[in-house]
């Protein structure tokens, strides 16, 4: 009676469970559950139960074994792991976070968008006009609109919506429009919905900007370009500075009885020859106006700005600063490209900290008399101690030293910002004693582009924009000579496999 209980329970549970199992099948492959999936559950809970119910004191007597009880410990610690991993999955995903490991923190938005985005006043809706989804876009829309409660995303099948499509000027599959009020702008997105966090923070700014701001180039003085794209241009500057929802144009003085009107900053790079007193007198004039201005003053050059150093209280020194750390040689860089590590308390660059950034052949630029309460001065860019002046390089020359005669010892100040009340309106000037840190080789170097267009976003009164931008990833291939990758194959092909086997044979004599 006992044998035929138990084999009736085991063609019970073996069928139920089959039951269940298919029961389950089903509703899974259909995505919902359909009366005959429903009638398998059923039956197979029915006939499980029954072999519970038959075969209950088989499996009381089971269970009083000592190996069924170890069994059982072990199989209720697995189901209790298994239960704490999809509680941590679920969580997990009603929760969702992210982490990024990588130093540069490419997949983090920088603390630009953060500060843009969070510093919005209306509503801007971004919407992509597609028939399906991309997970690309909506991953970087989540973390756009977790920084703001302005940010609105839309996913539109402009076949379905046509009107929709019509209304924010959508001609193409695909288009992806950043609105806000009557402003658009359309952004090219990749066939996949990827959009660089650039181009979507420049187009955010662009429709929330009450008024586009103007970035004045002066020329016909030999200063750097923005239109020129040779090692002594400024063609990056002006990229970034339009990615940052800037105008720039190029404005010469000697043309005209004063600087534009329409000018918000005005930046003076690196001019070779001397300005007229004449345009000399428009800058001074356009600053006791409330203006703003850039002013990069090379070594060995005289601008004839001396009247609006003089009035604004800075020293730019006749001189070169010569920096004796050899941290140049980390950059491939002398002695005449002083490194600065050490920043004044500033907005420019008050997101600089423990960042570089370096000035191939500069002056010094300091506050002329620090006890002067007006203008208000900072200086901005200190050197190391290891740092020195000298009068002026030589042709030819080499080598040089520190005399104290002649020269100042570090640190020493490459660059000044002051600001003033003039005629009820706040002026704004910087004075930096290098122009080349900023051209196209060197924009891209360390924090040099940060430090551009820190201060002109500071000029223009755009503080929000401050910040450290997005950073590409850092190229850490290792270049061996043929030597070194010589010397390297010889390791991993004979010195190390050696080195293992006569280890081995001298264990096994041991042993022996």
């Amino acid at each position: 009676m006992k044998s035929e209980r138990h084999s009736w329970a085991e063609f019970a549970g073996s069928i139920g469970a089959a039951c269940l199992v298919a029961g389950y099948l089903r509703y899974s492959i259909e995505g919902q559950l359909q009366r005959f999936s429903e009638s398998l559950l059923i039956a197979g809970g029915v006939l499980v139960l029954v072999a519970v119910v038959l075969g209950f004191r088989g499996i009381l007597k089971f269970f009083s074994r000592r190996s069924s009880r170890l069994g059982t410990n072990t199989a209720v610690l697995s189901l209790a792991v298994l239960a704490i991993l999809v509680i941590l999955n679920f969580v997990g995903y009603r929760h969702h976070k992210r982490f990024d490991l990588t130093s540069e923190k490419l997949f983090t938005l920088s603390d630009q968008t953060r500060k843009i985005v969070g510093g919005l006043q209306q509503d801007v809706t971004i919407v992509r006009f597609a028939k399906s989804s991309a997970p690309q876009f909506d991953d970087v829309m989540a973390e756009y609109k977790n920084l703001g409660s302005h940010i609105k995303v839309r996913n539109v099948d402009p076949q379905e919506k046509p009107e929709v499509a019509k209304d924010y000027g959508a001609t193409h599959m695909g288009d992806v429009i950043v609105a806000a009020g009557s402003r658009k702008e359309n952004l090219e997105a990749g066939p996949d919905g990827s959009l660089s966090e650039e181009a979507i923070t420049t187009a955010i700014l662009k429709v929330t900007r009450d008024k586009t701001k103007q970035v004045c180039f002066v020329a016909g003085h030999g200063e750097k370009s923005p239109s020129d794209d040779s090692a002594q241009g400024y063609t990056l500057a002006d990229q970034r500075l339009k990615k940052e929802g800037y105008e720039t144009k190029t404005v010469n003085l000697a043309t005209g009885d004063a600087v534009p009107s329409d000018c918000d900053v005005l930046v003076i790079a690196g001019s070779k020859q001397a300005f007229f007193p004449q345009e000399a007198a428009m800058v001074g004039k356009y600053l006791d106006g409330g203006g703003k201005a850039l002013i990069e003053v090379d070594p060995e050059t005289d601008p004839k700005l001396d009247s609006i150093f003089q009035a604004w209280n800075i020293d730019p020194g006749k001189n070169v600063v010569i920096d004796a750390s050899g941290a140049g040689r980390f950059f491939g860089t002398g002695p005449t490209y002083p490194i600065v590590l050490q920043y004044g308390d500033s907005p420019i660059t008050k997101a600089l900290a423990r960042t570089m950034t370096f000035f191939p052949l500069a002056r010094t630029v300091s506050v002329a008399d620090k006890q002067k309460p007006d203008p208000q001065l900072v200086e901005l860019l200190k050197t190391s101690q290891a740092s020195f002046t000298i009068p002026g390089l030589e042709k030819g020359q080499k080598e040089v030293s520190f005399n104290p005669k002649t020269g100042t010892a570090g640190p020493l100040s490459l660059g000044v910002a002051g600001e003033r009340n003039s005629n009820g309106r706040e002026a704004r000037l910087v004075v930096i004693g290098n122009s080349e840190f900023a051209a196209n080789p060197w924009f891209g170097a360390q924090s040099n582009g940060d430090l551009f267009l820190n201060t002109i976003d500071w000029l223009a009164q755009d503080e929000n924009l401050i910040s450290i931008r997005p950073k590409s990833a850092t190229n850490r291939r290792i270049e061996l000579t043929q030597a070194q990758a010589a010397g390297l194959a010889w390791l991993e092909l004979f010195l190390l496999p050696g080195f293992v086997v006569i280890l081995g044979i001298g264990i096994w004599w041991k042993r022996r």
